[in-house]
């Protein structure tokens, strides 16, 4: 009896859904050696730092950089509201290339992975952008509240 839940097939398919199937090569890939998949790791880790910093670039020198343009336009055309679409079309354009070029270094990663001898299936761009995230935002809680927060005004004079 064929299963025809959507939550099994995603409401399109009776089976399995597009993609989810293990991996098949057309031939048993040939093994390097040792050392080749220990220099296919080291590259990958490579891969994935820069990953990391790619989509850490995005919660804090991309907004001051493209802040800091908006102010100059604002500056030089004295009009708020052109200084501030700058600054938001430049942040979503670099966002948008930011993410794409984390979506090469994530597939790149995802073949040195399989190089070094691993069976990687997914990408880890979702999981670093979520961290970062965080990371980001505990960052920004800790200045606001502790560097240059209320603390200083509370506090007796």
């Amino acid at each position: 009896m064929p299963r025809d839940d959507p939550t099994d097939t995603g409401g399109l398919f009776i089976g399995r859904r597009p993609g989810t199937g293990p991996l098949r090569y057309r031939g048993d890939p040939e093994r390097a050696g040792e050392r080749r998949r220990r220099a296919d790791a080291t590259l990958a880790f490579a891969v994935l730092a820069l990953e990391a910093l790619l989509c850490l670039s995005l919660w804090g020198p991309q907004p001051i950089a493209w802040l800091w343009v908006g102010s100059q336009v604002d500056y030089h055309s004295e009009s708020v509201s052109l200084g501030i679409a700058a600054a938001f079309a430049g942040m979503i354009a670099t966002l948008m290339l930011t993410l794409a070029a984390g979506a090469r270094l994530d597939r790149m990663w995802r073949i040195l992975r399989r190089a070094a001898g691993y069976e990687q299936r997914d990408g880890a761009l979702a999981r670093i952008f979520a961290v970062t995230a965080v990371v980001a935002g505990l960052a920004f809680a800790f200045w606001f509240l502790i560097v240059e927060g209320p603390a200083p005004t509370l506090a007796p004079h």
